[in-house]
């Protein structure tokens, strides 16, 4: 019996300093990850929570939500600044991702996120941008065009969730949302995924589009791969579903000029139950198919997002340049 109690403390003292270090490893790739990218532009106070704000260019405002998995320098890498010159240009972290705080620990609904996002445009001066979300984001936006129709003078949604699916959630996104499974796995995949299996990640992203040069340097994937922004991720993911079903009834009530763009080839969100469902379900929406484009289309098809961009402006009776 005594030895029997020796081996299970032996165990538990092995098992505390194995999770220890998994701890001091995660924590390093951490700090590495935000020294490496640290914040591009001004942390705002807002509604209790930090929010990281970039602002560029000059003309009238447009704000940028990014997708999931992601933070605000997925549109500065290029889009952000072509934008710019006919645009005040507001890209933002999501709460839980980039350097935003997360909103709560059950994962921030879209309606939060909307409401939250829709605030700090107020503070910037933005009081009704134009407003832009790419996939899980363009289901941001739509929520705020839905919950804060006075806020927005255009909307312009890219490869979003917007109708509801019947597909299940992936393994990854099970574990990672559980409420026991997820707290274990998550510092292990911050302390020991490699560098390979992230650039393998992105390019599956922009699949069958090339990953740009230097994108995957400019983004900072370790800044999503933090503890915190892993399970903020993973949650909101988890309990997208519901919230689209609930928010899809809604769209009729969208009363802005709305640019819907989406690719053919897009197999992570799919055009045939997304978009083509959503630009009737919107009044007068435009719908812009990218033959042979995939998920990232604000990459690979950069100019036909300028122009649905500089489009919905000019719908709104807004001057976006020559």
């Amino acid at each position: 019996m005594k030895l029997a109690i020796k081996a299970l403390l032996a165990t538990a003292v092995l098992l505390s300093a194995f999770w220890g270090w998994v701890q001091y490893r995660a924590q390093a790739h951490e700090s590495r990850a935000e020294s490496s990218h640290p914040p591009q532009g001004r942390i705002l106070q807002i509604q209790g929570h930090r929010v990281h704000a970039v602002v560029s260019g000059e003309g009238p405002d447009l704000v940028l939500v990014h997708g999931a998995s992601g933070n605000a320098r997925d549109m500065t890498f290029s889009l952000a600044p072509r934008l710019a010159r006919h645009f005040r240009v507001i890209a933002i972290d999501r709460p839980g991702l980039g350097y935003t705080d997360r909103i709560n620990r059950s994962g921030a609904t879209i309606a939060d996120q909307a409401g939250l996002l829709a605030a700090t445009a107020r503070e910037l001066g933005a009081d009704r941008p134009v407003v832009l979300g790419h996939s899980y984001g363009g289901a941001v936006a739509l929520a705020w065009a839905v919950h804060h129709p006075g806020t927005l003078s255009a909307l312009v949604t890219l490869a979003a969730p917007s109708n509801p699916w019947e597909s299940d959630l992936s393994t990854y996104y099970k574990i990672l949302s559980h409420p026991v499974l997820g707290p274990l796995a998550i510092p292990l995949i911050t302390a020991f995924i490699p560098d390979a299996r992230v650039k393998t990640e992105i390019a599956a992203i922009f699949t069958p589009d090339p990953v740009p040069d230097g994108y995957t340097d400019h983004v900072g994937a370790g800044l999503t791969l933090r503890r915190h922004s892993l399970r903020a991720n993973a949650l909101q993911r988890a309990r997208l579903l519901p919230q689209i079903k609930a928010l899809h009834t809604r769209y009729d009530r969208i009363r802005v000029p709305t640019e819907i763009v989406h690719g053919t080839a897009d197999t992570t969100v799919g055009l045939t139950i997304h978009s083509e469902p959503l630009s009737k379900q919107i009044n007068g929406a435009r719908l812009t198919r990218l033959e042979g484009v995939g998920h990232m289309p604000h990459h690979a098809a950069e100019d036909a997002i300028v122009e649905a961009v500089r489009r919905a402006a000019r719908r709104a009776g807004l001057h976006a340049g020559p």
